[in-house]
């Protein structure tokens, strides 16, 4: 049956702005180009401001996201389809419908019955997204928009998903230690290099607003320019116990107990010295993203391992994983348990190592001095944390 485009509006009316929409799925488009999305596919999800549909745009390797009213979302199809498909099929509890558009650009709806749907068809499927992400789309999140990540609606911009993506896999870490925080004080956290600081903002939002936490963190980097917007953002946003300064921090001392230290893409011993700062604190949490690891670089040493330290970019490569090696043995001795994770994905960014460090409290495996000496003899090399090493660690590597 041929439609003019006002019944095709109605149709839409009645099924996405009318909430009986359960899937979907725009295909067949009409430019070929790096930039066209090649489907987008429609879901309701329900979220705290209530229902929305999450638009989900695959556009070369990426899948971008957004997340619609059902009256916006009934106007983007509608817009879809007279500029960029040529196809659509809708899912809803009574029919499949089918619109083709002719090249003439008339629409044509075509019905069926509809397919086997989900038991629970009746309520909008849960918004997976909201499971994994701290911070949900179609939510405005004010650091987030002064930040240029979202939009003022919470659409998060295209070209800033990655860094959304980042936000709150970092933010799902956080989240997986908050019990090993104390409670009943103010939390104090130091974050090393904070650089643009998306991530320190991040934590200051995660832990004061939606935690209800009582927290003051402090961001230190080289950069004053870097700083100075820093500072001017925590104003307008009114947080006044999120702080930044100028500072290095291999000579940064501050003799208050700080709860957790992070330390993200820190450049070489930046890292180190940091991590020593953090254990020299007993900080319950240290979570460290490290950043051009050279410093082994030019002393590992084993001619059982010629074949691969010949090349730089091989031995530039496992150099970096023997530092961080280091570190999580070092940590350990330390009275830390450590976990390498994957910060995010690799295709993103190559620096996607996260070292997370609780402090237990507990004295190493007994093992874990003779593994750290092994290592040290067959590869030759000397650590600059071993090298610094003070207080308790020190009297661990029998260096006090």
């Amino acid at each position: 049956m041929n439609l003019e485009l006002s019944e095709l509006d109605t149709f839409l009316e009645e099924t996405v702005a009318g909430e009986k929409l359960l899937q979907a799925t725009l295909s067949q488009p009409r430019s070929k180009g790096d930039e066209a999305a090649r489907k987008v596919t429609v879901r309701p999800v329900k979220l705290k401001s209530g229902l929305r549909y999450q638009f989900e745009k695959l556009v070369g390797p990426k899948a971008l996201h957004s997340n619609l009213t059902p009256d916006e979302a009934a106007r983007e199809i509608a817009r879809m389809l007279e500029a960029e498909f040529r196809q659509a099929l809708f899912k809803t509890a009574e029919a499949d419908v089918q619109v083709l558009v002719s090249k003439k650009g008339k629409p044509a709806l075509l019905r069926a019955a509809p397919t086997a749907k989900p038991a629970n068809a009746a309520e909008p499927p849960a918004h997976n997204k909201a499971k994994a992400y701290v911070l949900p789309e179609g939510e405005p999140v004010p650091f987030l928009v002064e930040l240029g990540v979202m939009t003022p609606e919470g659409r998060v911009v295209k070209a800033k998903y990655d860094k959304f993506r980042q936000i709150n896999r970092f933010l799902e870490m956080v989240s997986d230690t908050l019990d090993q925080l104390p409670h009943g004080r103010e939390l104090r956290i130091v974050d090393f290099g904070c650089g643009k600081s998306y991530l320190t903002f991040a934590l200051y939002h995660l832990l004061a607003i939606k935690e209800k936490r009582d927290v003051r963190i402090f961001g230190l980097d080289l950069k004053a320019d870097v700083i100075e917007t820093c500072s001017g953002l925590a104003k307008r946003l009114g947080w006044e116990r999120l702080t930044f300064a100028v500072g290095d921090i291999s000579k940064y001392s501050e003799s208050e107990k700080v709860d957790m230290v992070v330390t993200l893409h820190a450049c070489d011993t930046a890292t180190d010295a940091a991590l020593l700062q953090a254990i020299a604190w007993e900080a319950e949490i240290i979570l460290s993203v490290p950043c051009c690891q050279h410093e082994l670089f030019g002393q590992l040493s084993q001619p059982a391992l010629k074949p691969l330290l010949k090349h730089g970019i091989l031995k530039e490569r496992f150099a970096a994983l023997v530092t961080d090696a280091v570190r999580a043995q070092l940590l350990e001795l330390a009275g830390y348990k450590v976990q390498m994770l994957e910060f995010i994905d690799l295709e993103n960014t190559p620096k996607n190592l996260l070292i997370r460090a609780l402090r237990s409290g507990q004295p190493p495996r007994p093992d874990t001095r003779k593994e750290y000496e092994e290592l040290k003899s067959f590869l030759n090399f000397d650590s600059y944390m071993e090298r610094h090493a003070k207080g308790d660690l020190a009297e661990r590597l029998g260096r006090a």
